[in-house]
């Protein structure tokens, strides 16, 4: 019999080897033991909430509810913009779907032109799985019933109910308050608030313009969550009302635009281009910044076409464009306040008179003033009220450019102002610092020359401005005392903001201010002033001072003005500044007529005229001014009246 291969004489040591593999194995197994009850404890006991919750998200989904977008009010509450229910088609791509069929399914209950249905059909073709777009947006009730009863027949179809941004008033407010539109890959961003899911969501829409876009981010709100549950394959089967999270609602934005005064504003230009702004002459609050002619917010909520787009691009009249602050226009004889008042400032006696001819001659030419055959001797007070073009030909050139920059900086010309919108063009209000800096380029244009102060003291040549400007410039000298600053945001979401008369003092002289106040009531109240017949409010005792402009854009040739038979891009711009009542400033505004033909007493003035009635019948305190009761009946000596009359004679 043969011998095992290891062989161990003593048998303790047989036993203490196999003791300590018995021992080795046992560990290692309790140790396996050991480490998946450990780990089967944290699945089952610790981690327990965390998978119960993805096993939750396995079975249910949740759908990003947009929140109502925020309103924007007037400062009544008078509704601007606001969001109602609509109802939308959706689709969506998934297996099985062919999107062009689904696409000319759907042409059956909407209208889709070949171009829509060859975008839509890219849109599906390109959008991710179960990612739902918008084929049609505020379809009628008839369209929704009719798409949802047919479901069952259309795959990746869905027709639900969303929001859609209305504003009641179309295009009377659209430069100010804008308009909404879809958001675009240019407006996604990595981080930040236009990183957040809701900004993909085929219902959102992000402010584009104005009020809308400057405040975004709080009309927006924040999204909320609706519970569904899902099968295996991600497909919706029902709703679970209890596990919805709700969305916060976007706030409020107050302005301080009157509804009134602003479509009084945009009715009286009619078809005529321009610009109205008014504002509180003791707050700074902005009452009405108009633009004619304007555009229909609501069409760009849903989009426009393609033909629609190019009409509004080409028409001269630019509707796209805001005249209140955008455009700017040569002052005219509306800066004839400011040079007048930087006369006074630079010591120009008022009673100082320069005779006015019909012209001036300077330089080897002449320089005409409007009234061909002159006005006569001319003081401040008769050159305001007749605006007449020699007396401020000759303070000009006497004063020079530098003091009237400085009055009209002062008064808030060639300025922007913080009123919480984006697009002012300050214009420009030129002098020797300036014409050195515009001119850098080109030495021998860097002087400034003394005939360009002939243009300058008429409010041409190198001046332009803005409608809110000439209204702040108003406000400011009708105020007398405050540099007022313009106030257009009232409040966001209830929080007021600060008042436009926390401003520093107005410079100068309230004496030289009272002088020219003085001559713009003349203009307005003196029977040979510029504006007499067209500046009557019929408001007894309120009355207006104002200041008429026409503003040429085109050489006139040997002296002649008349715009008769020219294209209307050639014709004169026509402006008036007013404020009213006379003797107790409360509402200041400027009016601009582009290419209005005529003149500023003609055609700025009446409208004037008209939306500064608005104003003051709304104010309780005017109308109780003008609705003074009669005067009671004489009652005779001791209470009696006089008797029964006497009969007449024969």
């Amino acid at each position: 019999m043969s011998e095992p291969s290891i062989f161990f004489p003593d048998v303790n040591v047989r036993q203490g080897i196999f003791h300590r593999r018995a021992f080795l194995f046992g560990g290692l197994a309790a140790g396996g033991l050991l480490a998946l009850g450990g780990r089967l404890a944290q699945l089952q006991v610790l981690d327990s909430s965390h998978y119960s919750k993805l096993s939750a998200g396995n079975q249910f989904n949740f759908k990003l509810v947009l929140p109502p977008r925020g309103r924007i009010v007037d400062r009544n509450g008078v509704t601007l913009a606001s969001s109602r229910q609509s109802y939308r088609l959706m689709a969506e791509r998934d297996e099985g779907i062919d999107p062009h069929r689904t696409v000319q399914a759907l042409t059956r209950f909407v209208p889709l032109d070949p171009d829509n249905q060859a975008r839509m059909t890219k849109a599906l073709a390109r959008a991710p799985k179960r990612q739902p777009i918008a084929v049609a947006e505020d379809i009628t009730w008839e369209q929704f019933a009719a798409i949802n009863v047919r479901a069952p027949e259309l795959p990746g179809v869905s027709a639900d109910t969303s929001e859609i941004r209305v504003y009641p008033f179309g295009g009377a407010f659209a430069h100010v308050i804008g308009y909404v539109g879809k958001a675009t890959e240019e407006d996604l961003t990595p981080t930040g608030p236009n990183s957040e899911p809701m900004m993909l969501h085929p219902g959102f829409r992000i402010g584009r313009l104005g009020v809308e876009k400057a405040f975004d981010l709080e009309l927006r709100g924040r999204p909320g969550a609706e519970k569904v549950e899902v099968d295996a394959r991600g497909r919706e089967v029902r709703k679970d009302v209890g596990g919805d999270i709700p969305s916060t609602p976007g706030q409020e934005i107050a302005l301080t635009l009157d509804a009134d005064i602003q479509n009084r504003a945009v009715e009286v230009f009619g078809e005529e281009s321009g610009a109205a702004v008014m504002l509180d002459c003791r707050t700074g609050d902005i009452l009405c910044m108009a633009s004619a002619p304007s555009f229909d917010a609501n069409k760009f909520v849903k989009g426009l076409t393609p033909d629609l787009y190019r009409a509004l691009s080409a028409f001269e009249r630019k509707p796209m464009m805001d005249k209140a602050v955008s455009a700017t226009f040569p002052a005219g004889s509306t800066f004839k306040t400011m040079v007048g008042l930087a006369a006074l400032e630079a010591g120009i006696d008022p009673a100082q008179s320069y005779v006015c001819t019909g012209a001036m001659g300077f330089g080897g030419r002449a320089f005409h003033c409007w009234k061909h055959d002159g006005h006569g001797p001319q003081n401040l007070h008769d050159a305001i009220k007749n605006s007449c073009d020699v007396y401020f030909y000759n303070v000009a050139v006497k004063i020079g450019p530098d003091a009237i920059a400085k009055v009209a900086h002062a008064f808030g010309l060639g300025q922007t102002f913080d009123i919480g919108i984006q697009g002012q063009n300050k214009g420009v209000i030129p002098s020797t610092a300036w014409k050195r800096a515009y001119f850098k380029k080109s030495p021998a244009n860097q002087t400034w020359f003394p005939g360009e102060s002939l243009s300058y003291g008429i409010g041409q040549g190198y001046v332009s401005v803005n409608a809110l400007q000439l209204a702040v410039m108003t406000a400011r000298l009708a105020n007398g005392r405050k540099a007022l600053v313009p106030r257009l945001i009232k409040s966001v979401g209830g929080k007021e903001r600060p008042s436009g008369a926390e401003a520093p003092d107005l410079a100068g002289s309230a004496e030289h201010l009272m002088r020219v106040r003085e001559g713009m009531a003349a203009v307005a109240n003196d029977v040979t002033g510029g504006a007499y017949k067209q500046s009557q409010l019929g408001l007894d005792p309120i009355k207006m001072a104002g200041k008429t402009g026409t503003a040429q854009v085109r050489s006139f040739d040997k002296g002649s003005r008349s715009d008769v038979g020219m294209p209307w891009r050639l014709k004169a711009h026509n402006l008036f500044v007013a404020f009213a009542p006379y003797d107790d400033p409360r509402y200041a505004l400027s009016v601009i007529v582009q290419h209005g033909g005529a003149s500023g007493a003609t055609m700025a003035a009446p409208k004037a005229r008209e939306i500064m009635r608005v104003a003051l019948l709304k104010d309780p305190e005017i109308r109780a001014r003008i609705e003074r009761p009669m005067p009671m009946p004489d009652m005779g000596v001791d209470g009696v009246d006089g008797g029964e009359p006497e009969p007449p004679e024969g």
